[in-house]
Order: structure tokens, then C-alpha cells, then sequence
């Protein structure tokens, strides 16, 4: 799209109904391609009919403005027309993986209590049994060809799924309503009609987000439907690709490629690529200016509850090396363990977060209760900041493992793991990895070591937990774990391993590579 059609494309205004947003697109270009995945695509005209379509699907059967409707869907033609169908009927979208282990899709559906479950079959019971799926097609056969819905407002455009600090889930529903504004086509550098590609699974509020607000701005996404490092690459020179996000393990496996394979593909068109998600090695950043250029290399920092966040540009990067940026929207300070606001650059606190005082707050959580005094809140990362008002993230204070750019919590599979008879006690650790960050590392305490392998708590745990939770190594040991008041260092165990392995201890291992 040049910048003539820019110019005369519809632009929605702070305001407008997301729900409105396909049919306002299709009627000034109702031939241009809105979404692909697949070599599937669909028009705006397309995305319209059938995204209205399944919208009277879901208001007959009984979806009402206000409730959340799940989303378990990949990546695909689908989850775009249902999360847009949603917004039509003034419902909140909540996408979910597909591979949710049952007990965590069930404590996910019983905090959200959705009115209905969007899935790849019709159905299938879920939730312990208490939903039954419905399916796009369906949704769509139920609404028919030629359906009109009036548009409702959501009181939340969307609401992604988080995990607490002692791993059990959270609702984030977000505190914008489902009307545009241009807080992420913002935060993100989203211009008017780009062409984007979405590398990462919709389920995480990342890619989501990017992904819908590209479509609100009259963009062209396409969605991969599992990430593989040449055909990113592959199909960023077939579509002429401007925009594009990443995490940086993905990024560490596209710079795997042979030299030759990348140099393959013409990335000519390319005018950003984003990353965040988990902290970005040094030399893989540096790797990719190398390649690409500093001005197309950007970084953001935020929680999915966006209360404040960073960004940095490549050359900013290289004036201010490893920093995630400066604060782009809230407010962020760093306190001292004792509680005391850091003043001084180059002084180490905690991280927090708010909202700039007097704006709506930016989430409500279902599931948990929010932790602040007048406004503030953490992440749980330590960083500080350089003279210049540049964050540097150091290290987290809590034992949360980023794994892949996903979070990964170690009390939750340290509950999975308590359910096994031989089990008496375990502690969960990540230890580096070169391609994910982490490597989830399992020490079980048993009675006698021989009595179980780690084949048999792969598959107890196989039921239990998400693919990428579960531990890719187990140790078995028939020593406490726990001091005698039920303590558990794990960061003391994980540096044991480290130093028997060789390895540099914690504070040189805080953002493995």
C-alpha cells in the first residue's frame, strides 16, 4: 500500500466500535486481503460477512454484552473472525491455548465462566465436563449468510490469561472498552495499513494485541501457524512485510540459519521488527542490527496489565546497551529493598508501575487481587536506571522461569508433582538454555532413588501440565529439600547445579543466553 491509499483509507476515530471496524473497512476496500494463514485469506468483505455472521451466532445462543467468550483456537482465519465476532455482540474475547492441560483449562473456565467456548470442534466437553464447545462454522450456520447485528460496546475488548506469583491463573481484563483508541497502535509503532506478520501464538497478549490493532488499522496480518525459523523469513519477502514480531528465542533460531539460507530472502520491505516477552541476549540484538540495520530493530517492556512500559529503538539500543528504553506511557520507579524510592541513576530497586494518576486504570484482574499502594505495583523485576532515564532490567525477584519467551511458574508444577504417590517433595528450577532462556529442570525427593525414573514423572505429569511447563530433566534425590519450616531455596539449589556444571552462578546467569 502506498502512502496516496493511505491517506484516503478509512482511519477509525478514538471512539469508534470495534465491532464496526471490518464492515467500515470493507466498504472501501472490500477486495483487499485482511488476514492469511496457510496460504488461507480472507477479504475485508469476507472477514465481515462471516465475522457478522457468527456474531448472531453467538447472541442466539445466549451470549450476552459483558460476558467473556473463550477462544481456543490456533492460529488461523478462525480466531480472527470469533474475537471480531465478539466485539460485534459486545462480548469480551479471551484467547486460550489449544493444549491446555486439563486441569489448568478447567481453573481457567471456572474463573472466567464464559458464556461460550469457540473451539476446532463441536461439542467437546470442557471444563471438567461444565462447557461444551462450539466452532466458528457452527456459529456461523447458526447466524446465517445474510445476518445483521446491531453493535454492542464490551465493557473490555479483550482478556488475556496470566499466571500468579504461586502459579495459579488470572484473568487480565483489559480496561479499555471495546472502542478504538490509539494506545497500542501507538505503543507499537502500528502504522496505517502495514503489513504484518505475527510469528507467535495468539493465546499470549502480545501477539493478540499487535494483531488485532494492525486490523483496526486497516493492516494485512498474517498469522503462522507454528513458527518456523526460514518460512518467517520466507514469508516476510512473499508479503512484502513491514512489520513484524518476534521474541528472542526465535530470533536466536532464525540467526541459526545458515548465512546462505537467510540472505535467500529479500527483507527489503521490512521497516520494524519488535520483540519483548523476556530479555533479549546482547549478542543476538547485536546480531540482527548487524543485519538488518539499527532503525528496524525495536524492543518493548510492559506487563500485560500496561500500567506503564519502555521502548527502545536500535540506535538508542547502541547508545544505551542493554537497556529496554526509557517510560513511553504511566509512570515507573525504582524502590530499594527496604521499601525507599531510588533517586540516584545507577542505583538497583525493584520495578514498579502505574498508571499516571487521574487516568482510568488500564485492567481489572478475575482470579487475583491486585497488590499496589497509591497505584504502584511490581512485575517483580530488579533494574535501574542510567542518567539519561534508560531502564536496565537486572534480574527477577521472584523464581518465575521464562521459558521461550512464556512465563512458567515453579510452584505450579511443584504442585503437579506433589499428586505423585513417590513424590516427597520437589523443587523446580530453570537452568540455561542456549535456544529457550531456561530449561525447566525438576529435582524430586524420594525415598529411595530407584524406585521411580524420570519416565514415569513425564508421564504423570503429561496430564497435568502445558507442553512447555513440563520438565525437560529430573533429578532424583533422597535428601530434604525444604528446610524444617517447609523453606525452599531455589535459588540456591540452582546455583549448586550451575557450579557443578561449571557454569557462572546466578548474578552472571541472569539473563541466560
Amino acid at each position: 500500500m502506498n502512502d496516496e491509499e493511505r491517506l484516503h483509507m478509512f482511519t477509525p476515530e478514538v471512539g469508534f466500535p470495534l465491532g464496526d471496524i471490518p464492515g467500515a473497512h470493507a466498504a472501501e476496500r472490500p477486495d483487499a486481503v485482511a488476514v492469511r494463514a496457510d496460504d488461507e485469506e480472507l477479504t475485508w468483505k469476507e472477514l465481515h460477512r462471516a465475522s457478522t455472521s457468527a456474531a448472531l451466532g453467538l447472541k442466539l445462543s445466549g451470549v450476552e454484552r459483558g460476558r467473556i467468550v473463550a477462544l481456543m483456537l490456533p492460529n488461523g482465519l478462525d480466531v480472527v473472525v470469533a474475537a471480531f465476532a465478539c466485539l460485534k455482540v459486545g462480548a469480551v474475547p479471551q484467547p486460550l491455548s489449544t493444549r491446555l492441560a486439563p486441569t489448568e483449562e478447567e481453573a481457567i473456565l471456572e474463573l472466567s465462566d464464559p458464556a461460550a467456548v469457540v473451539g476446532l470442534e463441536s461439542g467437546v466437553p470442557l471444563g471438567g465436563g461444565r462447557f461444551r464447545s462450539t466452532t466458528v462454522a457452527e456459529l456461523r450456520r447458526l447466524g446465517g449468510a445474510d445476518a445483521d447485528v446491531a453493535t454492542e460496546i464490551a465493557p473490555s475488548w479483550k482478556a488475556p490469561t496470566s499466571g500468579g506469583s504461586t502459579g495459579r491463573p488470572k484473568i487480565i481484563l483489559s480496561g479499555s472498552p471495546g472502542t478504538f483508541n490509539a494506545f497500542d497502535t501507538e505503543a507499537w509503532g502500528l502504522s496505517h495499513g502495514e503489513q504484518v506478520l505475527i510469528t507467535a501464538p495468539v493465546h499470549h497478549n502480545a501477539p493478540f494485541s499487535t494483531a488485532m490493532t494492525a486490523l483496526f488499522n486497516g493492516g494485512t496480518v498474517t498469522l503462522l501457524g507454528r513458527f518456523d525459523a526460514e518460512r518467517v523469513l520466507a514469508e516476510a519477502d512473499r508479503h512484502a512485510i513491514t512489520w513484524m514480531y518476534m521474541v528472542p528465542t526465535m530470533m536466536r533460531r532464525i540467526l541459526a540459519l545458515p548465512e546462505e539460507t537467510r540472505e535467500r530472502y529479500d527483507l527489503s520491505s521490512l521497516v520494524s521488527v519488535w520483540h519483548c516477552a523476556e530479555p533479549c541476549p546482547p549478542a543476538v540484538k547485536q546480531a540482527w542490527i548487524d543485519w538488518l540495520g539499527a532503525e528496524r530493530i525495536w524492543e518493548l517492556y510492559a506487563g500485560t496489565e500496561a500500567q506503564a512500559g519502555c521502548t527502545i529503538s536500535g540506535p538508542e539500543w547502541l547508545r544505551h546497551r542493554g537497556s529496554v528504553g526509557r517510560v513511553t506511557w504511566g509512570e515507573i520507579r525504582i524502590v530499594s529493598l527496604d521499601g525507599t524510592p531510588v533517586t540516584e541513576p545507577g542505583t538497583a530497586g525493584e520495578v514498579f508501575m502505574r498508571a499516571v494518576p487521574g487516568n482510568p486504570s488500564t485492567f481489572r484482574y478475575i482470579g487475583a487481587e491486585v497488590e499496589e499502594t497509591d497505584g504502584w505495583s511490581t512485575l517483580g523485576d530488579i533494574g535501574e536506571f542510567d542518567a539519561d532515564g534508560y531502564l536496565y532490567l537486572r534480574d527477577r525477584r521472584s523464581d518465575m522461569l521464562l521459558v521461550g519467551g512464556v512465563n512458567v511458574y515453579p510452584a505450579e508444577i511443584e504442585s503437579a508433582l506433589a499428586g505423585h504417590p513417590d513424590v516427597l517433595s520437589s523443587a523446580v528450577v530453570g537452568l540455561p538454555d542456549a535456544e529457550r532462556g531456561n530449561r525447566v529442570h525438576a529435582i524430586v525427593q524420594v525415598e529411595e532413588i530407584g524406585t521411580i525414573t524420570a519416565e514415569e514423572i513425564s508421564t504423570f505429569l503429561a496430564a497435568r501440565l502445558s507442553p512447555h511447563k513440563r520438565p525437560r530433566s529430573v533429578e532424583f534425590v533422597d535428601t530434604p529439600l525444604r528446610s524444617a519450616a517447609g523453606k525452599l531455596r531455589r535459588s540456591a539449589l540452582r546455583a549448586e547445579r550451575l557450579a557443578d556444571a561449571g557454569q557462572p552462578g546466578p548474578a552472571d546467569a541472569a539473563q541466560p543466553d
